[in-house]
């Protein structure tokens, strides 16, 4: 009935899309966000990674980053990311384990305090490595943890996209998010975000992220990721930018490698 529903929706115009009742707008929008979801997971990944991290004035740090992904049969996706520049923060790492029904579990790493620190749900509203990235756009919450909404669909860079607003389903996932309402466009054919706002636990507009370069990585099950995302803080004027310099796949990584000693080894 969901994909019955989204047949629908996606052909007709907008102003009959913004018509549809309010059961119909949910279960589409809850649809596209879970292939949208979906459609960013690789098997396994192994890449290198630039963060630019600029303030106001338009000066910059950079940081090189390496990652390593798996996704595993219970749809659980675990991931190591550790910067290897400059030599301040070389060695220190994220693991994350992605679950797909309940909350991520978070570990950092850092070389300096030899001490690896888990990361409970209320820290993940907060910046990552002081980037305007936090750990909650590192690994998502719970599809489950919201309710959406089809405001309608337009094109961004020359690519038709729905409009496809989040938002927490309680304010406790409010406040371990960091944000009431995202409003995101995904490309309609391969499902990719393309351009989200998040607005602040007051209502008020407070980032702005931005994909683009994206690339097919997995051609067999067509799966997708932006090489270039950008995140800019539009109350206190900084930007971060994430550029993948070297994505493959790769699924022959051991089940041991995600684990908090793995993560320690630098």
């Amino acid at each position: 009935m969901i994909r019955h529903i989204l047949f629908i929706v996606s052909a007709v115009l907008v102003s009959w899309s913004l018509a549809l009742p309010a059961v119909a707008q949910t279960s589409a929008g809850y649809e596209i966000a879970s292939k949208a979801d979906q459609a960013n997971k690789l098997d396994g990944s192994e890449s290198v990674m630039t963060l630019t991290i600029i303030n106001k004035s338009g000066q910059k740090r950079v940081r090189k980053l390496a990652t390593v992904s798996r996704l595993f049969d219970d749809g659980t996706e675990k991931r190591i990311i550790r910067f290897i520049k400059p030599a301040d923060v070389k060695g220190a790492g994220l693991l994350t384990f992605d679950y797909s029904k309940k909350d991520d579990d978070m570990w950092f790493f850092m070389p300096s305090l030899r001490k690896t620190r888990r990361i409970v749900a209320s820290e993940k509203a907060k910046n990552f490595m002081g980037s305007e990235f936090t750990y909650a756009d590192i690994a998502p919450s719970s599809l489950e943890d919201f309710t959406y909404k089809v405001l309608g669909s337009e094109k961004v860079d020359g690519v038709d996209s729905w409009i496809l607003e989040a938002r927490p389903k309680t304010e406790d996932v409010a406040d371990k998010n960091g944000y009431s309402r995202r409003v995101a466009h995904i490309g309609k054919k391969d499902f990719v975000i393309r351009r989200a706002t998040y607005y602040d636990l007051d209502g008020e507009l407070h980032k702005e992220f931005v994909a683009k370069d994206i690339k097919e990585i997995d051609t067999t099950k067509h799966r997708f990721r932006p090489l270039d995302l950008s995140m800019t803080n539009k109350q206190n004027g900084r930007r971060s930018v994430m550029t993948i310099d070297d994505i493959k796949l790769r699924t022959d990584v051991p089940d041991d490698y995600f684990t908090t000693r793995s993560l320690e080894r630098f």
